[in-house]
């Protein structure tokens, strides 16, 4: 029997709603349970402007004042800042069921979710990426890392575009 994989976003005032579109997309591609967020900015916005998959259908978005209530037990808090003493993305490993919380793109999570925090992680870049590039990478690492067994074709030929007839040619080494 396996266990079924949790992953929770949680946003900590997002600055707009291309940044939530762009995080629901990136949670719909990744299989993400549930998007949670707070703060004011998002809720005086306008409707999800990047969210081109209507990721909506099938997550939960869920705007709570702390992102961290109703979480089962065995799920494990994972900060995503770039912070004094965080691990590296890719020396992390992923616990199998995990909320991760992102702070604004103009500003850092509070001091007191990051004390909650199981662990805290950062993406070594040179400079800082905006939230929904820093959400792919989270969310694509943990999958790189999942032992996920993929049927390639079958997930090339469900999910590419339909207007996408590519197909690689295979060729033989040259003499």
């Amino acid at each position: 029997m396996t266990t079924q994989s949790t992953v929770i976003i949680g946003l900590n005032n997002p600055k707009s709603p291309t940044n939530v579109g762009a995080v629901m997309r990136a949670a719909g591609c990744y299989q993400a349970s549930q998007v949670r967020f707070n703060g004011t900015r998002y809720s005086r916005a306008a409707k999800f402007q990047t969210d081109t998959h209507n990721a909506r259908q099938h997550i939960e978005l869920t705007e709570m004042q702390d992102l961290t209530a109703n979480l089962a037990d065995d799920v494990k808090i994972v900060c995503v800042e770039l912070a004094l003493g965080a691990t590296a993305l890719p020396n992390f490993i992923h616990p199998e069921k995990a909320m991760y919380l992102f702070g604004p793109e103009d500003g850092s999570l509070p001091q007191e979710l990051v004390d909650k925090a199981d662990h805290v992680v950062y993406v070594p870049t040179v400079g800082c990426m905006n939230l929904a590039a820093t959400v792919n990478v989270l969310l694509y690492d943990r999958l790189a890392k999942s032992s996920l067994v993929i049927d390639h074709e079958q997930q090339v030929l469900a999910n590419r575009d339909n207007k996408n007839r590519l197909e690689v040619k295979q060729t033989s080494p040259a003499d």
